[in-house]
């Protein structure tokens, strides 16, 4: 007689998903508002949509991953802060048009369920979302066999938020002369990290223990440093300044996306050395002797956040950012943009 078989032989093991979702119930309801209807554990997540002193709503949604700086929490076997990155990359697209995020779900895919690697994972998407002010309202969990190697999986996530039409952040309004202004970055954020790995693990042969010079913390600790979540800050400015731009840095970099929010008309001109390089981006460079502009267009380089401003309100951005506990620079300058030039300029060049 042939033995009889479960899911659990083909490696699905669905006792272990039902031990994963008690295990982050609690999680989810510690990020709900108002607006959440229901909770987890529904074949949807539910929020309301009455949205005080909003006229027009219009919905923003952004989805996003982290890449490969998923290989650095395998190899470290750190799982509790990846998830904040998840939310950060979706998060601060949504707050780039002044939008305030709602709501989150994430997609979270292995080839062997361990509720309690996968709970550490969630337990970081969970404290994204508080950062960010939105609340975690579902998810799915994928357990497939044979797509991923032991101990691997992948995220991806998905954010709402909600801005009123006559206040969106388009960058319309942009005139040469305006200023553009540089948010300090808390690092790799989750960008270049297949490059950052090849230079770092293949060529300079380190490991994420190691803490070379210019460092205050180890290799390991320094990539896994979480992506700066900048949404309460911009809400917050966005009271009191007029924001003409707002760009994410992220793949790209600045030089390919502060040109995403310009007009036709006009192109960015950006003062090399107007911010501090952080250590880990020179030991990068240095170690896999990569130029300026590839460095730029590969990483964030020190700057998370881009704002454009009327140059007027340039210093009272500054004051502003820096009461709200960010480190900010004046980076740059918007100026005409002649037919045939490139969108974005380095102070220097031609």
């Amino acid at each position: 007689m042939k033995k009889t078989m479960t899911y659990k032989d083909a490696g699905v093991d669905i006792t272990e998903g039902e031990r994963l979702v008690k295990m982050i119930k609690p999680l989810a309801k510690s990020t709900y508002t108002s607006g959440v209807i229901g909770g987890i554990g529904g074949f949807g997540g539910a929020f309301s949509g009455n949205f005080k002193g909003i006229k027009n709503p219009v919905l923003i949604s952004g989805t996003d991953g982290v890449g490969t700086k998923l290989k650095i929490a395998f190899m470290a076997d750190k799982h509790d802060s990846i998830g904040i990155d998840l939310v950060a990359m979706c998060v601060n697209d949504i707050v780039t048009t002044g939008a305030r995020p709602l709501f989150f779900l994430d997609y979270f895919s292995t080839g062997s369920l361990r509720a309690k690697k996968a709970a550490a994972v969630v337990r970081g998407i969970a404290r994204g979302c508080k950062d960010a002010g939105c609340a975690l309202i579902g998810g799915e969990t994928a357990e497939m066999p044979g797509l991923y190697e032991a101990g691997e999986y992948d995220l991806a996530g998905f954010s709402v938020g909600v801005v009123d039409k006559s206040k969106i952040i388009d960058g319309k309004k942009i005139r040469p002369g305006d200023s553009i202004i540089g948010i300090a970055s808390s690092g790799l954020h989750s960008n270049g990290y297949s490059l950052a790995r090849k230079v770092i693990f293949n060529r300079l042969k380190l490991k994420l223990s190691d803490r070379p010079k210019g460092l205050r913390k180890t290799i390991g600790s320094e990539l896994l440093t979480p992506t700066r979540i900048y949404v309460k800050t911009v809400l917050a400015l966005n009271k009191d300044i007029k924001l003409k731009a707002i760009s994410h840095i992220t793949g790209g970099g600045i030089i390919e996306n502060i040109p995403r929010v310009l007009p036709n008309n006009t192109k960015a001109v950006i003062e090399k050395g107007s911010w501090p390089i952080l250590p880990i981006f020179n030991i990068i460079q240095k170690g896999g002797n990569i130029d300026e502009k590839e460095m730029l267009r590969a990483f964030n380089c020190g700057i998370g956040l881009v704002l454009i401003v009327a140059k007027r309100d340039a210093q009272k951005t500054l004051d502003k950012l820096e009461k709200l506990g960010e480190r900010a620079y004046l980076i740059g300058t918007i100026e005409e943009r002649k037919k045939g030039q490139h969108a974005l300029r380095l102070s220097g060049d031609q």
